[in-house]
């Protein structure tokens, strides 16, 4: 299955979809794959700022923890309460449902610097 079109990548396997000035980010099918059954998404509060490939939150597995890298900068504006009661929406539904953070875009040209589907898909078969 390839990574959606739509969508910008991390090297970290963080995903973006950019609407405006709003940037929806969670995890790809690869990363939650690798993590296994999430149990807990901890991905911050509306208002924290964020920064470009920092941290701003973790997600935990049956296999391990694993911090949650912004692919922009800027502040979160919306987090996905149903990963609260329904942490596996992250498993089954990673680009849709399983969304983590909406975050309000600082600075909108860090997402050229993000790889396309294609480079990512390219990428992850290297790993």
């Amino acid at each position: 299955m390839g990574s959606p079109s739509t969508l910008k990548y991390t090297k970290d396997h963080e995903w973006i979809k950019i609407e405006g000035d709003t940037g929806t980010i969670g995890i790809t099918d690869y990363a939650q794959h690798s993590l296994g059954d999430v149990v807990y998404v901890d991905a911050g509060a509306p208002g924290k700022k964020v920064e470009a490939l920092k941290a701003f939150g973790v997600v935990e597995s049956v296999k391990a923890a694993s911090d949650l890298f912004s692919p922009v900068s800027g502040a979160i504006t919306a987090i996905n309460g149903d990963l609260a009661d329904k942490p596996e929406l992250v498993n089954q539904e990673p680009y849709g449902a399983g969304w983590m953070i909406k975050v309000k875009l600082s600075n909108a040209s860090e997402a050229d610097a993000l790889m396309d589907a294609a480079a990512y898909d390219v990428y992850i078969a290297t790993l």
